[in-house]
């Protein structure tokens, strides 16, 4: 068997795109600063290195000053004060002084001639790498700039041919600048950025870890308590946390659960209530076969038709059964329910009972958002529980009324009353308000009308009969539509002669 790798937390994952993203963008931004601040670096030195060629012209037409107004430059510098290019170069050498990180040499026919007596600088004297390239680069009597990489580092220079009319001798100026010095204050402040950097991630990695692992803790939970739940057991919960959308979550999740914990109770209720009221017919049915003498036909007989009896008991129970497991599975089709309509439905319908004279009092107009024939059913099945708890000849009234706290669909009986100690327990499956079973009936009716009033937002309820009785009400709220007040049917009688 094949062992499935481990998953990579969600907190891992979060945490590496957030370091990933957060170290790109300090690269990209120290790359971008540090190439920006380098370029700036070496157009400074190109330059100082242009001035060389301003200085040296202002050098030969003013032999006193190394500066004042520059010449256009060009090329092979015309020599006009000096007596020999060794005068000029020596001129030139003493007075352009060359500044930190700089040098500068003069050179006749190629050979080291004249160098600052003052080194602020370092010296190229004996740079060969430098010279060599100078010369090979201003063999065309060009000026020419530069970089060259020698065992004392990278050097940026420019170098100035100079001629004399009457010397036959070439002259060679090169002033160089230390591109490494030039460049240490940019290499300094990016090393420090990367410093910066490394410690801003890690301060993003350990607050993101901790950030992260608080906001994740829901999961987590979340997943143990699943791990907890079992059949046996649905009582475990989460602990929500703020006010954002993982503390939603355990909310949802939470509700989810009691959804679920009410579900199974609700079913291992009707487990144990089936259990309890198979008990007695198969009892009955066994206990008859057991003592059935079988040569003895009106023995068998009996216990036949005692046998069917049961059965058909039992059938009823099934179908009862089903009736309120349909009904409490919230499978309902909302829409618009007219209450005058249904209303006359119901008397329409209830008139055929037998043995009682049925009255709609009072018919209200508007509607409710319901299932028409959910509501239907529910109505009924209160009439035929009136019907069955009424003695014979007892007039019964049903009616609708609507009002601001909602609908009303009642029936009312004239029979022996609900007391108020059993008026919350007859809602229950299999449960009555007497003891004694004197009417027949599976004990699920009234439980199959609370159901389907809780499935509706409602509930019932249980008032008495003035002069005896009992009034029971299904309550329900209205749709969005005002519903108006009540209006009496003017005691539409419906009536069947009692038959018998």
């Amino acid at each position: 068997m094949t062992r499935s790798a481990r998953p990579i937390p969600a907190r891992v994952r979060i945490l590496s795109a957030i370091l990933a993203v957060a170290c790109v963008g300090l690269a990209i931004v120290g790359s971008v600063t540090f190439l920006v601040q380098r370029e700036q670096a070496i157009a400074g030195v190109n330059e100082r290195l242009k001035t060389q060629v301003e200085s040296l012209q202002a050098v030969a037409e003013d032999p006193t000053t190394a500066g004042g107004s520059a010449a256009e430059a060009t090329n092979e510098l015309d020599i006009n004060t000096y007596t020999s290019i060794d005068d000029y170069l020596k001129a030139v050498v003493a007075r352009l002084v060359p500044a930190g990180n700089e040098a500068s040499v003069a050179l006749v026919d190629g050979v080291p001639r004249w160098v600052p007596s003052t080194l602020s600088g370092f010296s190229i004297a004996e740079n060969k790498q430098l010279i060599d390239r100078a010369l090979a680069d201003t063999k065309s009597g060009a000026t020419k700039m530069g970089t060259v990489a020698t065992d004392e580092g990278s050097l940026r220079y420019i170098a100035i041919p100079v001629s004399m009319p009457g010397d036959p001798r070439q002259g060679l100026y090169i002033r160089a600048i230390d591109l490494g010095a030039e460049l240490q204050p940019v290499t300094f402040a990016m090393t420090t950025y990367v410093i910066a950097a490394l410690v801003v991630l890690a301060a993003v990695g350990v607050v993101g870890w901790f950030v992260t692992g608080r906001l994740l803790s829901p999961i987590r939970h979340l997943r143990e308590t699943a791990d907890a739940i079992s059949i046996s057991d649905l009582s475990a919960r989460l602990e929500p946390h703020g006010n954002d959308d993982i503390a939603d979550l355990s909310r949802t999740v939470n509700s989810m659960l009691d959804r679920l914990e009410g579900s199974v109770d609700v079913q291992r209720q009707l487990l144990d209530d089936v259990r309890h009221e198979l008990k007695t017919p198969i009892t009955i049915v066994r206990g008859h076969l057991e003592l059935m003498n079988p040569r003895d036909a009106a023995d068998v007989a009996s216990a036949r038709d005692i046998g069917i009896s049961e059965l058909d008991r039992l059938a009823r129970l099934v179908e009862d059964i089903d009736l309120l497991a349909a009904a409490e599975a919230d499978s309902y089709t909302v829409s618009p329910v007219d209450l005058a309509a249904l209303t006359a439905r119901v008397g329409e319908l209830v008139a055929v009972i037998p043995d009682h004279t049925w009255t709609v009092e009072a018919n209200a107009e508007g509607s409710v958002a319901g299932d028409n024939d959910r509501l239907l059913q529910a109505w009924l099945q209160l009439a035929d529980n009136a019907a069955k708890y009424t003695p014979a000849g007892s007039p019964i009234e049903i009616g609708s009324s609507s009002g601001p706290d909602g609908a009303r669909l009642w029936v009312r009986d004239h029979g022996a009353g609900i007391p108020p100690a059993a008026r919350v327990r007859i809602f229950r499956r299999f449960d009555r308000a007497h003891v004694h079973r004197t009417v027949g009936g599976s004990g699920l009716g009234l439980a199959i009308v609370d159901a389907i009033a809780k499935g509706h937002g409602g509930h019932c309820a249980v008032t008495d009969t003035p002069g005896g009785g009992a009034t029971f009400t299904i309550h329900l709220p209205l749709s969005e539509a005002e519903l108006p007040a009540p209006v009496r049917a003017g005691d539409v009688v419906l009536q069947r002669e009692a038959s018998g």
